[in-house]
């Protein structure tokens, strides 16, 4: 598989966390918040229908996006974290990374510059999900883990 750094969605990224002052993640935008907790909730639902239990899709949805994923992606892009996961995770980031570029551009953004209402349906659906009494229980349960993502330089990726 190539490289996905050259294609025009990681290099937005690129460009975002180049302009980021180094410690700072800068301001939270509500919208970004919530595309993202819309995709894990997709995700969790995804993996709910499909039979899994709580304790892995928390594992597999919520604890590894906020304990690995994210301070990668934080340090060095999504496209070194995609390239430098599992097979089957960069066989489904390049698969559905285009899907989801695509929904939010042509369908979530042009929606919210339309001033489509936002559905109180959703919201509630969300508030009421019974997985955020399982992260509960989950987050009760698991130790505190502290990522430290080394430089570049000292990165090796195993063969």
């Amino acid at each position: 598989m190539g490289k996905i750094d050259p294609t025009r969605m990681w290099k937005v990224g690129e460009r975002v966390r180049s302009r980021r002052p180094a410690g700072h993640l800068g301001p939270l935008y509500p919208f970004t918040a919530g595309v993202f907790v819309a995709l894990m909730m997709a995700q969790i639902e995804i993996l709910r229908k499909k039979g899994h239990s709580y304790s892995e899709i928390i594992n597999e949805s919520v604890i590894e996006s906020v304990d690995s994923l994210n301070p990668f992606m934080h340090a060095r892009g999504v496209s070194f974290m995609v390239d430098n996961c599992s097979t089957t995770a960069r066989l489904g980031s390049r698969k559905w990374a285009p899907r989801f570029d695509y929904i939010l551009t042509q369908q979530a953004l042009v929606a919210v510059d339309n001033g489509t209402p936002i559905s109180q349906d959703l919201i509630s659906n969300f508030l009421s999900d019974p997985v955020h009494k399982a992260i509960e229980v989950c987050s009760q349960l698991r130790p505190t883990v502290d990522i430290s993502v080394p430089p570049e330089t000292d990165f090796v990726r195993p063969s």
